[in-house]
């Protein structure tokens, strides 16, 4: 399993990796923007119950609406523009937490547990490049302060642990499995919606979009989503099990005739090693903004943040203890690392 928060082994092979960014010649995004809503609306099958599909670029969503109980969205995947960041709880499901699609467009979609997505004729069996995914409103806010099913993240209270709030080692987990000709790739792509695994300075409740990038997945024609939490009960996950995807992106060219090709793109990391304050410097680079990562030896997230490329950032090292570090920049298509000294 390939994970989005590296093991060690991961983490050692990447060490020695130089800068890595590429474009692929042709692609389609799955923005969402084609579908038609209301201002602060969102749609969930409702009018077309018990099983139908939507459709952006080259990718079908499967969506089903179940008339029992009154009615209620059951699975698959629904499409919004809600605006909605504060109010908490299933009232508001079909929020982002950052409160707009990715990059402030308007719609984005909302996704469950054993969501699926797959691909027209034409881009079935190649590369899927990655996509944007954030935490809804609903998930995020019962993350952030409990509710009366979930756990706020972090907290001792009633665990007889003996230990300060924070230190609980929760985490809200996203996982991408991949199918190709009817089977299921052993491969997968990890992406923590929230990990209060490592030291209180680094717990983290993802608030914005984020790329995560599916092309160690290799030609595919359907990806399935699960979601796993720490937070688990009799009838089990007790975390909302939901969240928000922006811009899928398909290569739609199999890998075995895929033009990848460096870029002009320059990423640069100085002072090396670094005492202090270490700035990033980018020239060339195609994405407004990126994902920026530190990970200690071990590869434990010590920094996770999204950084504009317009102009030279500082990051400081001050505080970190002396070592080796990797430093990790993540776009849609800006895929970097190196690694740096701290004395």
């Amino acid at each position: 399993m390939k994970t989005r928060n590296f093991t060690l082994t991961l983490a050692l092979v990447i060490f020695s990796l130089v800068a890595q960014p590429f474009t692929s010649k042709a692609q389609s995004v799955a923005d969402f923007e084609n579908l038609t809503l209301a201002p602060n609306s969102f749609w969930n099958g409702s009018a077309m119950p018990l099983g139908t599909t939507f459709t952006s670029a080259d990718a079908i969503f499967p969506n089903n609406y179940d008339t029992s109980f009154g009615g209620y969205w059951s699975s698959g995947w629904a499409y919004s523009n809600v605006l909605d960041t504060t109010t908490a709880g299933f009232s508001n499901l079909y929020g982002a937490r950052p409160g707009s699609g990715y990059n402030g467009s308007s719609n984005y979609v909302v996704g469950t547990q054993n969501s699926l997505i797959s691909f027209s004729n034409a881009a079935a069996g190649t590369v899927r490049k990655g996509f944007y995914v954030t935490n809804g409103t609903y998930a995020a806010l019962s993350m952030e302060n409990g509710d009366n099913f979930a756990k706020k993240f972090g907290d001792t209270t009633g665990t007889n642990c003996n230990c300060p709030q924070g230190s609980v080692p929760d985490y809200f987990l996203l996982t991408v499995n991949a199918y190709y000709n009817g089977t299921l790739l052993t491969d997968s792509v990890d992406f923590y919606l929230a990990d209060f695994r490592g030291p209180d300075s680094t717990d983290y409740i993802i608030k914005d979009w984020q790329w995560v990038d599916l092309t160690s997945l290799g030609n595919v024609d359907s990806v399935v989503f699960k979601l796993r939490s720490s937070d688990v009960g009799q009838f089990g996950m007790n975390t909302p099990a939901f969240f928000c995807l922006d811009n899928f992106t398909s290569s739609n060219i199999a890998l075995s005739v895929d033009n990848t090709t460096n870029t002009q793109a320059r990423l640069y990391a100085f002072p090396n090693p670094v005492m202090n304050k270490c700035t990033l410097s980018f020239d060339n680079v195609q994405d407004q903004y990126v994902q920026l990562r530190i990970l200690d030896v071990t590869g434990k997230v010590i920094l996770n943040k999204s950084i504009s490329t317009k102009n030279a950032f500082e990051q400081d090292f001050s505080s970190f203890n002396q070592g080796l570090y990797l430093i990790s920049v993540v776009g849609e298509n800006t895929h970097w690392s190196t690694k740096i000294m701290k004395r």
